[in-house]
This record gives C-alpha cells, sequence and structure tokens, in this order.
C-alpha cells in the first residue's frame, strides 16, 4: 500500500510514520505535505500513484477540504485530528475514516485494514463530509490535547490542563497547572485556532493564559495590564514569560476575565 501523509505539524507527522513502520512493514510512505496548497501540487502530479492518504483536518493554510474542491481524490481517505467531535459519522462513511491524535495503534490497524477492502474504492462523498464539518464546527469547543516535546520524549497534554502558553528564543511553550514546561511544535496562530476562547485569552502576541490560571491583575501605566499567575513555572531555561497584556487587548480582556 502506497502512502501520502498530509500533515502541518511535524512531531504529528513522525509519529505517523514511525506508528505505520512499526507496525505495517508492507506500506510505503512516498509523499508528505503540510497545506492545502502543496497536497494540491503533489496530488495534481501523483494522485494515481497513492492507494491510500492520512489527512490532518486543518492545515497550515486552511481546512483540509479545500483539496478536494481543487484536486480529484481517488484514494482512501483517513482523517487525523486532535477533535474528538469533528464530524466522526460523516468520517466513518464509505471509505473514509477517522483517527484522533494522538493516534493509537488499534484504530490505525482498523483504519488500515478497512482501506484494504476492494469495496473501499468510492470516491469520498466530500459534499455530505463538508456539511457535517460546517455543523461540527459550530458546536467543537477546541483541542482536546496537544502533542508536546520534554527531553526527548513526545507527551500528549491535555488542554485542560494548560495554565499559559508562551514563545520564548523562537519556540513555543506549554506550561501546565503543576508547572512543567513543555515544547510545542506549533505556531502562537494555530495554537490559539485550536483553543476555546471562552476558555483561553490571547493577551500578547507572544503569550495565551487560561481563565483559571489568573490569580490577580495589576494595572501598569500606558493602559496595559501585567497577570500574576497561579502557577510558577519549575523547569524553566531563560526569563519567566512576560504575562503582560497588551494595551490594545487589555479592555476585551477584562471583559473576558469577568464573563
Amino acid at each position: 500500500m502506497k502512502v501520502l501523509i498530509i500533515e502541518d505539524e511535524l512531531m504529528a507527522r513522525k509519529n505517523l510514520e514511525r506508528t505505520l513502520g512499526k507496525y505495517f512493514p508492507d506500506i510505503e510512505i512516498i509523499g508528505e505535505c503540510g497545506s492545502v496548497r502543496e497536497s494540491v501540487e503533489w496530488l495534481t502530479e501523483h494522485g494515481n500513484e497513492v492507494d491510500t492518504i492520512f489527512m490532518d483536518v486543518e492545515l497550515s493554510d486552511g481546512i483540509c477540504f479545500e483539496i478536494f474542491r481543487q484536486v480529484e481524490v481517488k484514494a482512501h481517505v483517513v482523517m487525523t485530528t486532535a477533535y474528538d467531535n469533528y464530524a466522526v459519522k460523516a468520517f466513518e462513511a464509505g471509505s473514509v475514516d477517522y483517527l484522533l491524535k494522538p493516534i493509537d495503534q488499534g484504530p490505525l490497524a482498523r483504519a488500515v485494514e478497512r482501506c484494504r477492502q476492494p469495496s473501499g474504492n468510492e470516491v469520498p462523498d466530500v459534499e455530505r463530509i463538508l456539511a457535517a464539518i460546517g455543523k461540527t464546527n459550530r458546536e467543537k469547543r477546541g483541542k482536546e490535547r496537544f502533542l508536546v516535546f520534554l527531553n526527548d520524549r513526545i507527551v500528549p497534554v491535555k488542554t485542560e490542563d494548560v495554565a499559559f502558553f508562551y514563545s520564548e528564543d523562537k519556540n513555543n511553550h506549554a506550561v501546565t497547572n503543576d508547572g512543567t514546561v513543555y515544547i510545542v511544535d506549533s505556531t502562537m496562530d494555530n495554537i490559539t485556532n485550536g483553543l476555546d476562547p471562552e476558555i483561553f485569552f490571547r493577551i500578547s502576541r507572544s503569550c495565551i493564559v487560561s481563565k483559571e490560571s489568573v490569580e490577580s491583575v495589576t494595572k501598569l501605566l500606558g493602559g496595559r495590564l501585567r497577570i500574576t499567575s497561579k502557577v510558577t513555572p519549575s523547569n524553566i531555561i531563560g526569563p519567566e514569560p512576560d504575562l503582560t497584556v497588551s494595551r490594545s487587548r487589555s479592555e476585551e480582556f477584562l471583559r473576558w476575565l469577568e464573563s
């Protein structure tokens, strides 16, 4: 079986590669893409060569279903996502399957077996899935978990356990409620898009805080605000995170905190 992986997060992509290689040695990964644009270009040139596509829902430049609008997809499609309520029934229709990240071996084996079935040669029913996606997007409340780095380990961290995210020295970090600091392999924009806006607020370009982590707020000169967090990072390397709310976001932040 020849496989294409469409995934914009490097860590998740490598994790899927390792799992496929470990449990399914007959699978050959013939391509990798990280965006809608790259995927359309790859499929335009190599679409007839691939048997199965493992496709993340949210890519760096848009929702993956834009791919179907721009190029014909003839392969089996397995959706991978961190949202456990992302149109499961639609994804499980026909040759389309659904895997929740981080991907476990059991569900992956199920998806691979379904893709091997000769009856699953249908092109995915894109319009049906798009309709379900639209409904689910209105209902979803954010990612359930993030894959993060701790030294040489990849760790799934529940979003509800994160006190705040911050950028430092070209890396993005997640600080959990117990004070542990992890590296997150994602941009601040992508992190923000995956969070429930009722629970998390982006106070500046480099920091996102959870409502439950805010102990107090101090007014500064110039209209800015300084947050005192209930959580102190325990394994931090470098300066303390700057939990200052930018002036342009101060009023909105206070309304959010009060709501």
